[in-house]
């Protein structure tokens, strides 16, 4: 696992480096300089000290000794440099050679095969021209051609390191470099000091506004328009507990998005007046080193190295500040403790301030009499000070990290277990590529330092400016998909589904900084990922791509949400309307509409993604057609189902929770789906029957129902006095609250319907509501059977007499005589 995780980030780090150093020229000879007076008196001053003297034979001889060494073959002859310095790295290998080296002592000699230069080499593998994958072979190809011929030319530093010695003692022991460091000297203590007065009185100046803008910032919000819990005192010693070696206390609850949204005006605000003290510090120190302190060319360019640095310092200092603020937990645009974000800007001031006026003495020094290779020595020591602290600081948070990285301590998958592996080693790795980075910028990389820092710079500027571009999306995110109360009130259910496209859009905004951030790191870094996105073919048409796939999505997902916005809308004004039987219509064919309208946009948006993809769809809509003509032969009882369904539904024969009678079955309708109909009978069995067996359907919930009389009573009872008996009962019904509102008329009497030997039936019915019919029906009987017994009038009982005939014979039979003992 090491080892391959050590391997990417040579595949990763490598090609960078190699694509930075291949786009740099080389450097042309440097043209002469006139010699002034006072340089001459130095020079005639050295060569008559017998100890400078030597220190100078020295060096000459081992210039000597350098040129002595055969060097790889260069790309001109302008590359020959001249004795004075130290011999520069070889020209790429693939670099064609333009003019002949002229014929002077100590040139280099040209390639056997110089005339064969011009010839572009082939690709080393068969891959595109204008693809990334050949420019990243090719630049590491390059690089490793020359690693060699550059690890020695590397190795010939280390013998430049008593020349920086020498310069020291130069400093310290010759008279006028001892007045010339002294007069610069105290020309610049006087400038900085000036500079510092004005920049501290700017600072006391803008004390009061920043403590207002701390005051007005806001803590911790969960979302627009919730009050702002007060942050807990705790978090203000965790720093001392982090001192005296104890745990880190409890994490402090994230901060939303809407929350460091609206802290981010604020924070620019307070960045705006912490760069005025910079500014006027710098226009101080320009202004003081064009007066009579800076009197010669030499003392005003120190007074600026030494300015500008510290103008550099504060510059990062502050943009630092913008982030973490240490002191302002309310203000910090990042989720860190009070002890993190101090401990890391403590850090970042010290190896700030050693990269910067490293450089910055690193160049006093050329200006002072440093020669070149002291000043290469000087720059990498001030290098390998930076790693080393880097790697300190690394080893100090290696525990809070790992920790970060293993997240969920329950997790399992492969994944877990990778970023365990990988949380335990981290730092290892990490140190690892500070060293790496140190080293191939240590191996004589034409402008080694400044490419190394306009990396760190370009990488720290792309991570700020990815956080405050997340900032403002999530933010704007959190604020647009905010519901308010009477939004919510009118569209219900839009809350919930806000939430869930704030998740999606989210995540999708977190991706699309990540890419535009990594494209534009491989851009600064050297490889061209944004000039092959926008120059060659590929890059173009993947860009158009998925800027087309991304329209489409978003247009069909406009069209499905404004589709369901307007059916719910149009469901609530049926409700306000009281129009039950309309709405109740519309929520039946609501789940088939949105069916069919899902299966359309997923057809739809499939085929148009997969032809910005590239994919010929044409054959796939005339397969697709074969398939739906031989489906649909295959599956008539299936669209049958779906026809009859949708005009059944159409013609409103039936609604959710109707009772019906369908295909000879009776029940309750639950549910009506694509292609069936639920019912669910008075005994609790649930039948489901397919559209295509309805043939005709009985509903019992279409407005009215009507509750019918039938009363059979024995032949000999008076018909009209139990007709009267029965209106009677039906108006007292009437006069009921309970039934009152589920009756539409009296008793409608037809009369006697019946009339046979034994029996008479007088029909008739009460007009209900659909709703009513049944409890009217019931309620009419049960009064009807105690009024009955009231009155003494009896039901007809229907009894069968059945008369056995007896034989004459039989009875005038005389009886049988007994017989006598």
């Amino acid at each position: 696992m090491v080892h391959s995780l050590l391997l990417l980030l040579l595949a990763v780090f490598v090609p960078a480096l190699a694509s930075a150093q291949a786009t740099q020229p080389v450097a042309a000879p440097a043209p002469s300089v006139p010699v002034d007076a006072d340089a001459a008196r130095r020079a005639l001053q050295v060569l008559q000290d017998p100890a400078q003297r030597a220190t100078i034979i020295d060096a000459l001889e081992t210039i000597a000794r350098m040129q002595g060494i055969p060097a790889a073959p260069v790309a001109s002859a302008g590359a020959a440099a001249p004795a004075a310095s130290a011999p520069k790295p070889a020209a790429p290998a693939s670099t064609p050679a333009t003019t002949p080296a002229p014929s002077q002592p100590g040139a280099a000699a040209a390639p056997p095969n110089a005339g064969e230069a011009g010839r572009p080499e082939p690709l080393p593998l068969p891959l595109a021209p204008d693809s990334l994958g050949a420019q990243v072979i090719v630049a590491i190809s390059d690089f490793m051609s020359r690693l060699a011929t550059d690890s020695i030319a590397a190795l010939r530093t280390a013998k430049s390191i008593p020349s920086l010695w020498g310069w020291v003692q130069v400093m310290a022991t010759d008279p006028l470099a001892r007045s010339t460091l002294a007069e610069v000297s105290w020309r610049l203590l006087i400038v900085l000091a000036v500079a510092l007065a004005v920049e501290w009185a700017a600072w006391r100046a803008i004390q009061r506004p920043r403590t207002a803008l701390r005051r007005m910032a806001p803590a911790l919000s969960g979302r627009p328009g919730e009050p702002e819990p007060e942050i807990s005192a705790d978090a203000e010693t965790g720093l001392v507990r982090a001192e005296a070696g104890e745990s880190e206390p409890p994490a402090q609850r994230r901060p939303s998005a809407w929350t460091l949204l609206r802290r981010l005006p604020i924070v620019v605000v307070r960045l705006l007046l912490d760069l005025l003290p910079i500014l006027l510090f710098a226009a101080a120190g320009h202004f003081a080193a064009e007066t009579d302190l800076g009197s010669t060319r030499l003392v005003r360019l120190v007074m600026l190295a030494f300015v500008d640095a510290y103008v550099a310092c504060r510059v990062i200092f502050v943009l630092a500040r913008l982030l973490l603020s240490p002191r302002s937990p309310q203000l910090r645009l990042v989720h860190l403790s009070d002890a993190a974000a101090q401990d890391a800007m403590r850090w970042i001031k010290r190896i700030v301030s050693v990269a910067i006026f490293g450089y910055a003495g690193a160049e006093v020094g050329l200006l002072l009499g440093m020669t070149d290779a002291a000043h290469r020595v000087l720059l990498k020591a001030v290098g390998f000070t930076v790693v080393v602290l880097l790697a300190i600081t690394i080893f100090e948070r290696r525990k809070p990290v790992a920790r970060w990285m293993v997240g969920d301590p329950d997790a399992t998958g492969r994944f877990a277990s990778f970023r365990r592996q990988t949380a335990r080693i981290w730092h290892l790795l990490a140190v690892f590529y500070l060293g790496l980075l140190w080293v191939v910028w240590a191996v004589e990389l034409r402008n080694g330092f400044e490419q190394v820092f306009r990396v760190f710079v370009a990488t720290i500027a792309v991570g700020i400016t990815s956080r405050l571009l997340l900032i403002l999306g999530q933010g704007s995110l959190d604020r647009a998909m905010h519901v308010r109360p009477s939004i919510a009130e009118r569209y219900p259910g839009i809350e919930q589904r806000a939430k869930l496209y704030h998740r999606g859009l989210t995540l999708a905004l977190n991706i699309a900084v990540a890419v535009l951030a990594i494209l534009v790191l491989f851009q600064l870094w050297g490889l061209p990922a944004l000039t092959w996105l926008g120059a060659s073919l590929l890059g173009r048409q993947l860009l158009s791509s998925v800027g087309m796939t991304g329209l489409t999505v978003a247009l069909a997902l406009a069209v499905w949400e404004g589709t369901n916005a307007a059916i719910q809308r149009h469901l609530a004004k049926l409700a306000r309307e009281a129009q039950t039987a309309r709405s109740a219509r519309l929520r039946t064919l609501l789940p088939l509409l949105r069916t069919m309208l899902f299966i359309t946009v997923a057809i739809i948006v499939g085929l148009m993604v997969l032809s910005e993809i590239g994919l010929n769809i044409a054959p796939l809509l005339a397969g697709a057609g074969i398939v739906g003509v031989a489906i649909g032969f295959g599956s008539q009882k299936l669209v049958q189902d779906l026809i009859t369904g949708i005009f059944l539904l159409l013609e409103n024969a039936m609604q959710v929770g109707d009772m019906v009678t369908v295909s000879g079955l009776t029940g309750t309708v639950e549910n009506l789906s694509v292609r069936t109909i639920r019912l669910r009978a008075t005994d609790g069995s649930v039948h489901i029957i397919p559209f295509s067996s309805v043939t005709s359907v009985t509903n019992t919930n279409r407005g009215l129902g009507n509750a019918s009389v039938s009363v059979t009573v024995p032949y000999h009872e008076d018909t009209d006095h139990v007709s009267t008996v029965l209106k009677e009962i039906a108006a007292a019904m009437g006069k009921d609250p309970e039934f009152a509102s589920k009756m539409l008329s009296g008793l409608q009497l037809w009369g006697v319907d019946k009339v046979d030997g034994a029996a008479a039936t007088i029909l008739g019915q009460i007009v209900c509501t659909d709703a009513g019919r049944y409890p009217v029906q019931r309620e009419f009987n049960r009064r009807l059977k105690i009024r009955f017994q009231e009155l003494g009038i009896d039901m007809y009982n229907p009894v069968q007499t059945i008369v056995v005939p007896v034989a004459r014979e039989a009875a005038v039979r005389p009886p049988v005589s007994e017989p006598h003992p």
